[in-house]
């Protein structure tokens, strides 16, 4: 890198220059350290997110591509109620619902031996502690987040009928009521009054045996009804070489699938395979179906 270009926060960046990188310059509130967390730069943290969604939706770039943060600083810093970037941003962008989905790359992982397709995880609910899934899991957002995730499969990936395998929420996807009855009272329904709309829903799955080759072979997708049940597949098979998306935003977001890494701050000794894949990915979208700048 031969030299960082400060831009006023309302000039286009120019053409990339090779060893050249433009910025938009946000002050911190303190000074940093490496590997050295601060609450007292939560407002700076925050503030790097207004301006990239801000040029996002006005059209000065065409995606953003996030670095993990620590949530424990934001809320010491004075936001009791940030529960990460994806409730921010779709906060800020003042949607409904957004869907936060994981992805690796074709070269990284592939479904079956010698089939190079990428594994897709999203997730009906986010960052919830486990004890308030269910009750946070309810037919008319499981409706939401099926359809942003089929549409944005569409617009985003150019896959023009997606696959979706759904899993279930209790072990053997609740075994005919047996071992709960989420599966029953919300999940088949909803399922099945989507199908009547045109989209292709596979399940609900039992999680355990959902993602064997068997399964995977032909699916575009999964949707998942938690965070742990669907993501430690997904980062056993092709960690640090995959991308967390958001997706419903009318912005392209990526980011890492991994958290901060304090103790490696500083070393050189850190991994940028999931830093280079969210910016693949992120170029990937945006130049699929470029962000509309009305939005």
């Amino acid at each position: 890198l031969a030299q960082i270009e400060p831009l006023e926060p309302c000039l286009l960046p120019p053409p990339a220059r090779d060893g050249h990188l433009p910025v938009w310059p946000v002050a911190l509130r303190q000074p940093s350290l490496p590997g050295v967390l601060d609450p007292g730069n939560a407002d700076y943290v925050l503030e790097t997110l207004d301006v990239a969604i801000a040029a996002c939706r006005d059209g000065r770039a065409a995606a953003m591509v996030t670095a993990p943060l620590h949530k424990g600083a934001i809320i010491e810093g004075g936001h009791p109620g940030f529960t990460g970037h994806t409730e921010y941003l779709r906060d800020a962008c003042g949607v409904e619902e957004v869907v936060m989905m994981l992805a690796t790359t074709s070269a990284s992982m592939t479904a079956t031996p010698g089939t190079p397709r990428p594994l897709r995880v999203a997730l009906a609910t986010t960052h919830l502690p486990l004890s308030r899934v269910a009750e946070a899991l309810d037919a008319a957002r499981l409706t939401r987040v099926t359809r942003v995730l089929a549409a944005e499969l569409t617009q985003r990936f150019g896959i023009a009928a997606p696959r979706i395998l759904v899993s279930g929420l209790n072990p053997h996807a609740g075994e005919d009521g047996h071992l709960g009855r989420e599966e029953l009272d919300i999940i088949i329904p909803t399922l099945e009054r989507l199908r009547a709309e045109g989209l292709e829903l596979i399940g609900p799955l039992p999680a355990d045996t959902l993602f064997t080759p068997r399964h995977l072979k032909d699916a575009d997708a999964v949707l998942a009804m938690y965070h742990d049940q669907g993501l430690p597949v997904l980062k056993y098979a092709g960690f640090g070489q995959a991308a967390n998306i958001t997706l419903g935003l009318g912005i392209v977001r990526t980011s890492v699938d991994h958290g901060t890494a304090l103790d490696l701050a500083g070393s050189g000794q850190a991994d940028v395979g999931s830093l280079r894949v969210a910016l693949e990915v992120a170029c990937e979208m945006a130049t699929r179906n470029p962000t509309d700048s009305s939005l």
